[in-house]
């Protein structure tokens, strides 16, 4: 080889090396970020790209993770303080808004399945229903 075909050769590797880097950071961050009900958006959805959106419902709040470069953004709101859960949807995909009693800027989640959307507004609205008769039996005078 020729001092010209190894500098093309090493190239070629080192732009590999980063292709490959770059697209199993790209994978890990687009893993669920916890264990339970995650729901990712889909990754042909505005804003969803690279790095989708991804909603955990747990018993006790609703978190939306989005994850960034370096870093993240995660925003939660607690069962208590969720308002309302809204459904807008388009043809192929819905958005969820989950608006809050508090007056902060609801969670909105961008580029989800019908089914994944409807899902996610059942189990925030079953986790409500648990928590409120939960607590009302908790803090009765029968129950002292």
């Amino acid at each position: 080889m020729t001092g010209e075909q190894d500098w093309l050769w090493w190239t070629a590797a080192v732009a590999s090396a980063v292709v490959v880097a770059l697209a199993f950071w790209v994978w890990m961050k687009g893993r669920p970020f916890a264990s339970g009900d995650v729901f990712r958006a889909s990754r042909i959805s505005r804003g969803n790209h690279l790095f989708p959106t991804q909603v955990l419902i747990t018993p006790t709040s609703v978190v939306q993770h989005t994850p960034r470069w370096i870093g993240k953004r995660e925003e939660t709101i607690h069962m208590a303080h969720i308002s309302s859960v809204r459904i807008d949807t388009g043809l192929l995909l819905s958005n969820v808004l989950v608006e809050t009693s508090g007056g902060s800027d609801p969670i909105v989640c961008h580029g989800h399945r019908k089914g994944d959307a409807v899902e996610m507004k059942t189990l925030i609205e079953r986790y409500q229903t648990d928590y409120y008769r939960g607590s009302s039996t908790r803090r009765s005078p029968e129950s002292a």
